[in-house]
């Protein structure tokens, strides 16, 4: 290294702290439906998700490239203006976990580095090829592709297992939901600990710390897989409640499913380069699972909430990035009047949070905090042309009286009966 000033040190640090807060952001995407469906207790879900998380963060650089190297221009780029991009990212991400809502990790990072980009070089700094191609259209086909193929997978699921017998093909998915958590953990891993490292690669080439158009060093891989199994074991018990219960109700078939569906999607877009949410490829095979059993519903209140709270990612983090930026600009008062506000920020944020407690003990029950919604017009039409399952039928008429039948006439009444 050439040098480590001191605010390339805040921007490595505020960098980690981003990490950390997409670990227990997402854990949900890789938890949520083992945890829901019993596959797994909670913080044995958790664990192993930490696990996989830092293992997957030494399988590739092809995402940290794409946003080391193409999203903005980095001749252009100060670490003051990475320091804001992150601040953006890490209010986003604790606003939306406070409600249970999962958004983007990655579309708040990206979101906070255009906004910040743009606030200080204008909009010839950001690359808007990379942009559309590596992330504005995969953030619109990930959870399209993954909802689809999880909906097919469950209905073949159902429909192959249909003789089976019921306890051990039970066993089974459960069995193989662990292996598919467990794979997504891992995709996310490739995904989400390489957009940290990226963001940390930029600001050290910007400080003049590494040659342009170099790769993560071994220090910044490790230190990115860290932070996120870190946060992951800690885990985002808000977000998990809302993936695992708010969206629809899963079955161990669905949920095995739904997880193969996303790792599939997640692992390609790690392979091509593309920074992909898994927010929305995990969030659109939990619905996509949701329709495809008989019956199934999907909770659309709770979803149209996770679809706004998507578009507002990107905005939202760069709006903040920007105003951050415009402060940071002023000098080192500027930089350290920030570092104030976020770290502020975040603990008034926690406070707030405790005053409703959700973790490992309470996760899986119903609350306000994710629970069940009353049902919209789409889920009351498809509940009213679906089947109740089997059992329900002889439960209603087990409960509905018999008819009354007129009294014959030859029979003795009441009152002539001695």
């Amino acid at each position: 290294m050439e040098s480590f000033s001191l605010i390339l040190a805040i921007v490595v640090v505020t960098a980690l702290a981003f990490d950390f807060t997409n670990g227990f952001h997402d854990t949900a995407n890789a938890m949520a439906t083992t945890i829901s469906t019993g596959a797994l207790k909670p913080k044995v879900a958790v664990a192993m998700s930490a696990v996989l998380n830092l293992v997957g963060a030494f399988l590739s650089v092809e995402v940290a490239n794409t946003i080391s190297k193409g999203l903005v221009d980095e001749t252009g780029i100060r670490p003051e203006v990475i320091f804001a991009a992150l601040v953006g990212a890490i209010l986003w991400n604790l606003l939306t976990w406070l409600v249970g809502l999962p958004s983007s990790s990655s579309h708040a990072l990206m979101g906070g580095l255009i906004g910040a980009a743009v606030a200080s070089a204008g909009l010839g700094a950001v690359n808007g090829d990379v942009l559309v191609t590596k992330v504005l259209l995969p953030a619109i086909a990930a959870p399209i592709v993954a909802g689809v193929a999880a909906m097919l997978a469950s209905r073949m699921t159902y429909s192959l297992g249909r003789k089976a017998d019921g306890k051990a093909a039970a066993k089974g998915y459960r069995a193989g939901q662990i292996a598919s958590a467990g794979l997504v953990s891992l995709a996310h891993g490739t995904n989400d600990a390489q957009k940290t490292m990226g963001i940390i690669t930029l600001a050290l080439i910007a400080g003049g710390s590494l040659a342009p158009d170099s790769d993560p060093p071994v220090w910044v891989i490790l230190g990115a897989g860290l932070a996120i199994a870190l946060g992951t074991y800690l885990g985002g018990w808000r977000i998990i409640r809302t993936m695992g219960k708010g969206l629809t109700d899963l079955q161990p078939q669905q949920g095995f499913a739904a997880q193969t569906s996303a790792a599939t999607v997640i692992l390609a877009s790690s392979h091509l380069g593309f920074s992909l949410s898994t927010t929305h490829s995990v969030s659109g095979a939990v619905m996509g699972a949701g329709l495809g059993r008989k019956g199934g519903v999907v909770r659309w209140s709770t979803a149209t909430r996770m679809f706004i709270a998507w578009g507002l990612t990107l905005p939202a983090a760069a709006l903040v990035a920007a105003l951050a930026e415009w402060v940071c600009r002023l000098g080192d008062w500027g930089t350290a009047l920030v570092a104030v506000f976020l770290v502020a920020s975040s603990f008034a944020i926690w406070r707030i949070s405790r005053r409703e407690v959700v973790d490992h003990t309470n996760v899986v029950d119903d609350g306000p905090v994710g629970a069940a919604e009353p049902a919209g017009v789409v889920t009351t039409a498809m509940a009213a042309v679906s089947p109740p399952p089997a059992g329900v039928t002889e439960d209603l008429a087990a409960t509905v009286p018999a008819p009354a039948t007129a009294p014959d006439p030859k029979a003795p009444s009441a009152a002539t009966t001695v």
